[in-house]
């Protein structure tokens, strides 16, 4: 569920600075929309502060999701014995001959193995997405393989490995962004969120490189001739790569505007 808190501060970057720093969050976590921007006043009187909207999801939402799929799964582990009891019951009935009587003596050990069959449980991470994406490419009739990497704690990296897989990206990746998203809900609604990055025949990398090029020459632009440029609507992660590459440039400043899936990048000069 995404949320809001509004900032303000002497300069736009300030009221960022200021709200990340609340939040304890990072500059890719949130989305950040202008709503005031700082005006000086004369002589240094009566000006009027940057005002931003900083935008995230709110990490409650999913500690709350995590307790409410908890509660139904408390009363399995009783349903699992009450199974193990018929299982072990049913060996009984045969008594045809005098060695059914030890066999079933020496199966009652066994389970105590169950348990431990429980501890390395079928909702892995790692197993449960490449199920659910194998299962979605057979659906789809898509001849590709799962390779995943647990990149940080919480953070996998996905690829979709094939040939000719143009159907599965889509339109400036559209398609692979929707993979992606029925992957996490798949992946995550039985609790202890993680995050994915999928990508297929390298279309990530390839389309962070053109970005970065468009922010830069875009950038060029706004310096030699004075005025801001809004760029075409792009989702949250294209936005983040748009911000990174003109962080560090000397007199330009990016915010974000509008509301998805029509939310763009405006690249403005930086207001001393």
């Amino acid at each position: 569920m995404m949320t809001y808190i509004d900032v303000t501060g002497k300069s736009e970057d300030e009221a960022i600075s200021k709200a990340l720093a609340q939040l304890g969050l990072e500059r890719d976590d949130v989305s950040v929309e202008i709503l005031e921007r700082a005006k000086s006043g004369f002589l240094g009187i009566g000006g009027n502060p940057a005002k931003v909207r900083v935008s995230y999801e709110a990490p409650e939402d999913f500690h709350k999701a995590e307790k409410v799929v908890e509660k139904p799964v408390a009363p399995a582990p009783q349903k699992v014995e009450k199974a193990h009891q018929k299982v072990v019951s049913a060996p009984k009935e045969p008594k045809q001959s005098p060695v059914s009587a030890p066999v079933v003596e020496k199966s009652a050990p066994q389970v105590d193995a169950a348990p431990k069959a429980e501890k390395a449980p079928a909702t892995n991470k790692e197993e449960a997405i490449v199920a659910f994406l194998d299962g979605l490419m057979e659906q789809l009739e898509v001849s590709a393989t799962v390779e995943i990497a647990e990149i940080e704690k919480g953070r996998y990296d996905v690829k979709l490995v094939g040939e000719n897989l143009g159907a599965i990206i889509g339109r400036r990746g559209e398609t692979l962004d929707a993979i992606q998203q029925l992957t996490s809900y798949a992946v995550n609604r039985e609790g202890g969120r993680v995050r994915i990055q999928l990508d297929a025949e390298n279309y990530r990398a390839k389309r962070e490189q053109a970005l970065e090029n468009l922010a830069k020459k875009v950038a060029g632009k706004v310096v030699k001739y004075h005025r801001n440029v809004t760029l075409e609507p792009m989702n949250a992660y294209e936005r983040h790569v748009i911000h990174a590459a003109l962080q560090d440039i000397e007199g330009i400043s990016t915010y974000s505007t509008g509301t998805d899936p029509n939310r763009r990048v405006i690249v403005a000069l930086k207001k001393n």
